[in-house]
């Protein structure tokens, strides 16, 4: 199959083009196209030559991902599911709100962490994500917006581990946040990780200023050790070292991410321990009540012990909130639509 426009490097379309007996400047042209007309095909791009345009649909193509289903919340949330040329599908989400629009894209097809609480790792890992499919997602998500409306933020929390495609996730962030791409701050582009103290670190030495949550989920070894298998390898102080080094190297306070599971994480002891992990040290915990998915037998809490567990975690004085939930009336549950889809053609192959 023909790849993405998006996968070259700068310096490889300038070379095609002079290969192809056309000046560099016209690589600045199509990228106009893309980024600031919203064209997804070189066709629609009619200030280039007819013959340069036929030969870049011969060669390439702009999105080698195709829109395989888009969900529409009464609240605006868009949930689109992007399938790849061997039928591998990816989630990601547009969350427009007042004052800004967010998007919440994956970096990987499935993930092999294996949370046990996690609709996307069931089947696990299929392949990362390249540069340009991470880009086209933030593209495609930007092109359903109205003309006048543009992405302000981004969260690398969809499907898969962010910082196990570290190579691939950061060329595609630092053109989004150029003056080439969206143009959008560093600081608005929030990279989510289950928590790679190794790779924490290498992405604390690159000098970017991208905040980092690390999905935490349990604040004791030994619960964590249950719900995050990979931190029976890395462990949880490991963790919280590397979280300390990031907030050393650049100064970004760190985010931890806690999914509250009924009888499980919600409980007193539980937030007494998350108190005594973080307190003293420059973080934010954003509470995320569990939404149920259909094959696994969690549950979410009730919201009477939500409240109880975030008031206990500010009384001890650790800054929280408890995450707004968007798209409840839609498959909420990152990877859960995905699963939908796979199960139906699972049906029709049967």
């Amino acid at each position: 199959m023909k790849p993405s426009w998006l996968d070259l490097s700068e310096l490889e379309r300038r070379d095609w083009l002079k290969a192809n007996g056309q000046p560099s400047f016209r690589s600045g042209q199509i990228r106009k196209w893309y980024v600031d007309r919203r064209a997804e095909l070189f066709q629609q791009m009619t200030d280039l030559p007819k013959e340069l345009r036929d030969r870049l649909d011969a060669e390439f193509r702009l999105f080698t991902l195709k829109k395989a289903n888009l969900q529409t919340s009464s609240d605006g949330t868009q949930k689109l599911v992007l399938e790849d040329d061997e039928n591998g599908r990816i989630e990601c989400v547009l969350m427009p709100d007042e004052d800004r629009v967010s998007v919440c894209i994956s970096s990987q097809i499935g993930c092999g962490m294996g949370c046990v609480f996690c609709a996307s790792g069931l089947g696990g890992l299929k392949r990362n994500l390249t540069t340009g499919e991470i880009i086209q997602q933030i593209l495609i998500l930007r092109n359903l917006l109205p003309e006048e409306s543009n992405v302000s933020h981004i969260v690398v929390m969809g499907m898969g581990e962010s910082l196990a495609n570290l190579d691939q996730l950061m060329p595609a962030l630092d053109w989004i946040c150029s003056t080439d791409g969206l143009h959008i701050s560093q600081r608005r582009v929030t990279i989510s990780t289950v928590g790679l103290p190794d790779k924490i670190r290498k992405l604390a030495d690159m000098g970017r200023q991208y905040p980092l949550a690390i999905s935490l989920h349990a604040a004791t070894p030994s619960l964590r050790d249950e719900l995050i298998p990979v931190n029976q390898r890395v462990g949880l102080q490991a963790v919280m070292d590397a979280a300390d080094y990031y907030f050393e190297k650049t100064g970004r306070q760190i985010t931890y991410e806690y999914i509250l599971l009924g009888d499980v994480n919600d409980r007193p002891e539980d937030a007494l321990a998350l108190v005594r992990l973080l307190r003293g040290r420059k973080a934010h915990v954003n509470l995320i009540p569990y939404n149920p998915v259909e094959e696994l037998p969690w549950k979410g809490p009730g919201m009477p012990n939500v409240m109880a567990f975030r008031d206990q975690v500010k009384t001890g004085g650790v800054s929280v909130t408890i995450r707004k939930r968007r798209g409840r009336d839609i498959d909420a549950a990152c990877g859960q639509l995905r699963r939908q889809m796979d199960k139906k053609s699972l049906q029709v192959l049967n």
